[in-house]
């Protein structure tokens, strides 16, 4: 039985039917959030693409917050779908990670079905309203899902195939930094779009740097990872009859 539990085989099987669960789940997510947005521009008259400056975006102030309550609710779902499919440790934030950047990507991908927009990678769009104004190209959220679905496949393999991921402080440290400088590139200009200005360049410097961030500690810890019982990645192990 114990054999069967850690046969390559199971592993990889179990590995290709969640990666095709949680996929799928992003997909048919990312088509239901479409043909709502779709459906809602119908109805409300909006163009199909973004609209800037923001206070022409909406009718009132109460669908703003219902588009709030609308993103807290896609966030709980996605992290919901990610500790189902984890198994251990940091197995439900790599699916998490996977179910994330296949909702945005075949939401884009979806809408563009739909709708025509958006017409180019270089289309400005509203990512998120949580808790000011998120702007950016279409291409700059969609490369960030790529290397979520990217590192979170890696990370869930290392984890099926019986490996722990070590992550050291200075991992931590260079994802948060990573983050923090992605968001900040998405935000910067938040205090001149909710004062009634339009996006007109998007901060690809910060973008980059804070990628780069966040891949250097998601780099370090795949390269880490060992399996269950080691001390410590890269640890030297003394073997009988020779010191440590």
């Amino acid at each position: 039985m114990a054999a069967a539990m850690t046969d390559p085989a199971n592993q990889n099987s179990r590995l290709r039917g969640t990666a095709v669960a949680v996929i799928a789940f992003g997909i048919a997510m990312g088509y239901v959030e479409a043909a709502v947005v779709v459906y809602l521009q119908a109805a409300l008259g909006l163009p199909a693409a973004p609209s800037f400056p923001l206070q022409h975006a909406g009718p009132n102030e109460r669908l703003a917050l219902i588009e709030i309550g609308r993103e807290l609710a896609t966030l709980v779902m996605l992290t919901g779908v990610g500790w189902l499919a984890g198994r251990r440790g940091w197995a439900w934030l790599a699916w998490t990670a996977v179910a994330f950047g296949a909702w945005d990507l075949a939401y884009y991908g979806w809408l563009w079905v739909f709708s025509g927009w958006p017409s180019a990678p270089s289309a400005w769009d509203l990512l998120f309203l949580i808790p000011v104004p998120w702007v950016g190209p279409v291409w700059a959220p969609s490369v960030v899902s790529g290397l979520l679905i990217g590192f979170g496949l890696l990370g869930a393999r290392r984890l099926e195939q019986g490996e722990q991921l070590h992550v050291a402080g200075r991992d931590v440290v260079a994802g948060l930094v990573g983050g923090a400088l992605v968001i900040l590139s998405f935000t910067i200009d938040a205090p001149s779009l909710l004062s009634g200005g339009v996006p007109t360049w998007f901060p690809w410097p910060i973008f980059v740097l804070g990628l780069a961030f966040a891949a250097t500690g998601a780099t370090d810890v795949l390269r880490n990872a060992e399996p269950i019982g080691s001390p410590w990645p890269g640890a030297a192990r003394a073997q009988p009859g020779q010191r440590p």
